[in-house]
């Protein structure tokens, strides 16, 4: 099958027809009663309970209010199920869960297949605020449930040689009708140099709001990158890869003039086909809520800014 053309990425015809219009229409509906639902006590009660401490790492606990649960849990992309932001919450239920294990292999000393149990006991549990920006100019705040990605990464023991950690999201054709389009390649491949996997702030999230990750946001374990565009983020993982050579990334391969391997916030990179200097907060008004500035990196500068010293950010986007 033949590689998709950049244009076929967020195909044109999914924004500018009359049913894609229209769902968005209710989408911004929904955008801006989040402040009312929250009020009227709808909120988390979904998932089972994932207890987590407060985190004390500096920079994981913005200030800022949560995004409403409903928005979090029903507004989000997640392309195995389909390319409109409602389809992970109409179609992720069908995808099993249990059992499930992640391998973790590649340049490593102690190769690893571990289960959803063993994840969880890998390390204590906390809550982290992060803010989560998506390239196409919105933006949430989440209460996640987790831990910091190094813990895994110092079980597995990498050799010297290993510069990047790549991350395989499950593929399975008969829960996921997302993976019958070619706007990918699949399974979903992402990656993180070694240095910016090992940082503080990298979480592998098994929760949000106190509870098991939803299906629709990438459960049972996915990371949150608080610093890069939200598609770094990757979702219901299988499989960690330790290796020597910069991954080829998903969206980095079907778009890379769109979508750079780094994916740091940049406000001063616009997109090809929109700016990124400002953007919408879900929950606070839809189209009608005063935009906010874009901070770089995502507003964590001051805890990952040294990661790229002396690399030109406009270059490598």
């Amino acid at each position: 099958m033949a590689a998709p053309l950049p244009s076929e990425i967020t195909p044109p015809q999914v924004w500018a027809s009359r049913r894609a219009w229209l769902r968005r229409l209710g989408a911004v509906a929904l955008w801006g009663s989040g402040a009312s639902m929250a009020a009227q006590g709808a909120g988390p009660g979904r998932q089972p309970p994932l207890p987590a401490q407060p985190s004390a790492l500096p920079g994981a606990r913005t200030p800022e209010a949560p995004t409403p649960y409903e928005l979090v849990t029903g507004y989000n992309n997640f392309y195995e199920f389909g390319t409109d932001k409602e389809d992970p919450a109409r179609l992720a239920g069908r995808m099993k869960l249990r059992p499930w294990t992640v391998q973790i292999d590649g340049l490593v000393a102690k190769p690893l297949t571990l289960d959803w149990d063993d994840l969880r006991r890998l390390a204590p549990l906390e809550e982290r605020i992060y803010r989560l920006r998506c390239v196409e100019g919105w933006s949430m705040v989440i209460p996640w449930v987790g831990y910091s990605l190094q813990h895994l990464i110092e079980r597995a023991q990498p050799l010297g040689s290993a510069r990047y950690v790549e991350f395989h999201s499950l593929a399975d054709r008969d829960t996921m009708p997302g993976l019958r389009s070619s706007v990918l390649l699949w399974p979903y491949v992402e990656g993180l140099r070694m240095d910016e996997a090992r940082h503080p702030l990298t979480l592998l999230a098994l929760g949000l709001y106190g509870e098991l990750l939803p299906p629709q946001n990438g459960a049972p374990l996915r990371v949150v990158v608080p610093w890069k565009y939200g598609f770094k983020s990757a979702k219901s993982i299988v499989r960690v890869r330790f290796v020597d050579k910069q991954p080829a990334t998903a969206w980095n391969v079907a778009a890379p003039h769109e979508y750079g391997f780094y994916a740091n916030v940049n406000p001063d990179v616009p997109h090809p086909r929109w700016s990124q200097a400002t953007e919408r907060r879900l929950g606070q008004g839809g189209l009608w809520a005063p935009r906010l500035k874009t901070q770089l990196f995502n507003g964590y500068a001051e805890q990952v800014g040294q990661l790229y010293a002396g690399m030109d950010l406009r270059r490598w986007y």
